[in-house]
């Protein structure tokens, strides 16, 4: 350093293996997000096993002349 120079604030510099959050983690509501997670899960299961249930089905039903 030269003379006249500041020296540098402390916390400037963290460490790597800092395991302290930089900032505040936004607030959330976890019971939403969670329940939004269920339900994209639910509607993904519900398209398989339709389509599953397609692929078993895939003859056109006779018609009586």
């Amino acid at each position: 350093m030269e003379k006249g120079d500041d020296a540098a604030p402390p916390d400037r510099l963290r460490p790597a293996n800092d395991n302290e959050p930089a900032q505040q983690p936004p607030d959330i509501d976890v019971e939403a997000a969670l329940t939004r997670i269920a339900e994209a899960i639910s509607r993904h299961i519900a398209r398989e096993h339709i389509r599953a249930w397609r692929a078993a089905n895939d003859n056109e039903p006779e018609t009586s002349k």
